[in-house]
């Protein structure tokens, strides 16, 4: 039996069960598999959708939220997937929003998109910056949510050839907040078997990913240290004893603080800086490193320290490793999409993401998408208030999102049922 018949099938089977979803759709032979729409980008490319995902894009931009503060960016969400007719579930995370698209029953694969801004004053001038003082979209979620509402756009279009659900994770507090973690805390992932999710590049070509197998991210946490000696007047130096002296020996800090007149030695010096690494062991290894060196070099001067690890306020990221089978699926993907010339092999960058956390629970995926065109211009690097997003490339991130969830489905073996058996996994 085709598989459009075997859709029809189910479909007349709905109309007579008491339950809206049937657990499992029928296997498929490789012929019909090979028929079976996955490369999306035509479509997302249609003008249409092409504007409405623009429009979506400078909405969110134009009203930054920061960190668990996005009650406008999660409002937006919601009514956009109301218009698709798309359930969803909310809130995870205080603004978190999880939408569902297809069978209903496994497998379940999501994509994400994260939804907050950062505490910058924009200083691109154009039509539609930033409305909220010292807010700005500086690191392209504005553009991943849009990608993402457009790849439910492309499925909900597609969901009657989908033989499980995609699940749609919009997540709060990327930036520092750890808001990956409080998903899954919340049960956003609950069923997932496996995540996907990009973020835009100014350093690749617009039509352009890079990835790769392993790791792709540090770890990073952060450090602050109190250094205290004996404060006094600068021109008896004898007579005190110099905190700033002490940190001087701890090299390659971000944030140095003490002191406030020109004639005076404080008392203490507060000291901070951030930390890296492409393993858990090496990450664990810095961190103990970092409190031995500050504590024994302070003692040398005659100071004391402590150091401070707020993992409640600033959690510690996870290195974010890519899945080797799920590498070898994007790869098939990506290729057949973009070409095998505009799938690039990347070396791991010391940034750090929060979608590690969901790679420590189920198997996850992230990539680099490229937006670069020289003849628009450079385009900086996140975290700049000189950022700016070539919109050129959401239909790219669209499509991709909706292909890697759409064949995974289809290709992800199917469990069998017992006999007349339906459940509703939602």
């Amino acid at each position: 039996m085709g598989f459009c018949k075997w859709v029809c099938l189910i479909f007349i089977l709905h109309a007579f069960l008491p339950l809206p979803i049937f657990s499992s759709w029928p296997s498929v032979s490789p012929e019909e598999l090979a028929q079976i729409p996955v490369n999306f980008l035509d479509f997302a490319k249609k003008t249409e959708l092409f504007d409405w995902m623009v429009g979506i894009r400078r909405k969110i931009h134009e009203y930054p939220e920061l960190g668990f503060e996005e009650f406008e960016t999660s409002k937006l969400i919601r009514a956009e997937l109301d218009q698709m007719g798309v359930s969803y579930k909310h809130p995870f995370a205080e603004t978190g929003v999880v939408g569902y698209i297809g069978t209903g029953s496994p497998p379940f694969v999501a994509i994400r998109a994260d939804m907050d801004a950062l505490a910058l004053e924009e200083s691109v001038e154009w039509e539609h910056k930033s409305k909220v003082p010292g807010k700005m979209h500086a690191c392209g979620h504005d553009a991943h949510v849009s990608m993402v509402l457009g790849a439910a756009k492309i499925l909900q279009e597609h969901r009657h050839e989908l033989q499980g659900t995609v699940v749609l994770v919009f997540q709060p507090a990327e930036e520092g907040g750890g808001g990956a973690k409080k998903m899954l805390d919340d049960g956003a992932l609950d069923n997932v078997e496996a995540i996907f999710g990009l973020h835009v590049s100014p350093a690749h070509s617009i039509g352009a990913v890079a990835s790769r197998s392993g790791p792709l991210l540090a770890a990073s946490g952060f450090f602050e240290a109190v250094i205290s000696g004996k404060g006094g007047h600068a021109a008896i130096p004898q007579h005190t004893i110099d905190p700033i002296l002490a940190a001087s020996n701890v090299v390659t800090v971000s944030k140095f603080q003490g002191g406030g007149a020109f004639n005076v030695i404080p008392d203490s010096v507060t000291i901070g800086g951030t930390f890296r690494a492409f393993s858990k062991e090496s990450f664990i290894q810095l961190k103990e490193r970092i409190e031995e060196v500050i504590t024994k070099q302070a003692s040398v001067q005659r100071c004391n320290a402590t150091v401070i690890f707020n993992e409640v306020e600033k959690p510690f990221y996870p290195v974010t490793v890519n899945d080797k089978d799920l590498h070898e699926h994007f790869l098939k993907v990506a290729g057949d999409m973009l070409g095998t010339q505009n799938r690039l092999e990347m070396q791991p960058l010391m940034g750090a993401e929060d979608f590690s956390f969901y790679g420590e629970v189920i198997p996850g995926y992230f990539f680099f998408l490229g937006m670069k065109n020289e003849t628009q211009g450079q385009f900086e690097s996140g975290h700049s208030p000189y950022f700016r997003v070539n919109e050129d490339i959401l239909p790219y991130g669209a499509a991709l999102h909706a292909s890697l969830a759409t064949r995974y489905l289809l290709e992800k073996p199917k469990p069998n049922p017992p006999k007349g058996s339906f459940h509703d996994e939602l």
